[in-house]
């Protein structure tokens, strides 16, 4: 038995080019920044994870280069020579002896299970909870900055049944033409579709009032993150002056955040995203406190790659409602991908992987192509 215990950490920061420029409100994606980590164990065997980061330190505080320094560092001796089905009891260690760093915590919290449902050979989702759901409703982001490539992109979408919930990106430039721009695309596939907008905290409370009002008459169905993270008490007010639902993304990081999000009504919905939360066991916590709250779900991406897509496809079947969907949709904007499979999409939905583990291989020629060096 002494095959199962862990051997060696790697990990890598990865490149990888998009199909598109990605637009948000603090930077445009070209090329999305990945740290992935291999955990082997004693035998051979190998766990293997991701998180991305998007944009740098522009979205968050966590960057890649600070979670591969942290994970080789601070959190690697706490996982040599232990047997990664003890994942809960590894993580609270690794918790108690480092202080944030949740992108770090959830890279090596999945490898683990990865590693541990490969050892069982099993999928990784019997390890927390059993799936739920075999497909899951999956969303598409129009993020070009173009009305017009924006309309196109979305009937092709609904032509190829892929997509029909539309996620818009207004948080850059001129509020005024960014809801008229959000008019437009609804004028055109508003029949057939579900528009979100996310806002990525560019918004001040003045603002927000006059622009969610036009686009609660457009029929819009969410407004993600209008405000900074640090205004709660703006976001109850926004919370409780209109009916459509404001959901708390980059606010609802941490299991006391979102408690915080919850207890003040700082929004009616919360986004998931496993490695905002430090992991799947985080993230199961946060679904349960938002379901007992009566809060809607919305199953989020960091815009991963396949490895970190599997992952949270994984976590989401697991959890009985998402009331908005989900946008993992991560692979879809990449011109290459770092495992031998692909994500699937039918009739609108996501499918869930059956395989081992997190039902990924990793290429590790594409790997070496695009690692950073």
């Amino acid at each position: 038995m002494d095959n199962i215990f862990i051997d060696k950490v790697d990990t890598y920061i990865v490149d990888l080019p998009v199909i598109r420029p990605h637009q948000l409100a603090m930077t445009t994606i070209t090329t999305q920044a990945i740290v992935i980590a291999i955990i082997k164990d004693k035998s051979g065997r190998t766990g293997v994870s991701e998180v991305a980061t998007i944009g740098g330190a522009s979205y968050g505080d966590s960057t890649v280069e600070a979670i591969k320094a942290n994970v080789d560092k601070y959190i690697t001796p706490h996982l040599i020579d232990q047997t990664p089905i003890q994942f809960n009891k590894i993580m609270t260690t690794v918790a108690k002896h480092v202080r944030g760093n949740l992108f770090a915590k959830s890279l090596v919290e999945t490898a683990l299970i990865d590693l541990a449902a490969k050892q069982r050979e099993i999928p990784a989702y019997k390890l927390f909870g059993g799936k739920i759901h075999d497909s899951l409703p999956l969303a598409w982001t129009l993020a070009s900055g173009d009305t017009g490539q924006d309309i196109e992109e979305a009937k092709e979408m609904l032509h190829a049944k892929r997509h029909n919930i539309f996620k818009l990106k207004i948080g850059h430039g001129d509020p005024d033409a960014n809801v008229r721009h959000v008019g437009e695309i609804i004028k055109a596939v508003g029949d057939e579709s579900r528009v979100t907008v996310d806002i990525n905290q560019a918004w001040d409370e003045y603002t927000a009032l006059k622009q969610i009002r036009a686009l609660e008459e457009m029929g819009v169905s969410m407004i993600e993150q209008p405000l900074p993270t640090w205004n709660y008490e703006g976001m109850k007010r926004l919370t409780e002056r209109f009916g459509v639902s404001i959901l708390a993304d980059e606010a609802a990081t941490s299991l006391h955040d979102t408690y915080r999000i919850i207890k003040e009504r700082a929004g009616d919905a919360v986004a998931l995203k496993p490695a905002k939360h430090g992991g799947i066991l985080e993230t199961k916590k946060i679904a349960g406190i938002a379901e007992a709250a009566g809060f809607g779900l919305y199953g989020g991406t960091m815009i991963e790659s396949t490895v970190g897509n599997a992952i949270a496809a994984s976590v989401y079947s697991t959890i009985s409602e998402f009331k908005f969907g989900t946008e993992i949709f991560g692979p879809l904007l990449y011109k290459d991908k770092l495992t031998l499979e692909d994500i699937k999409v039918e009739n609108f939905e996501i499918q869930i992987p059956d395989d081992i583990g997190f039902g990924n291989t990793l290429d590790y020629e594409k790997l070496e192509h695009y690692k950073r060096r």
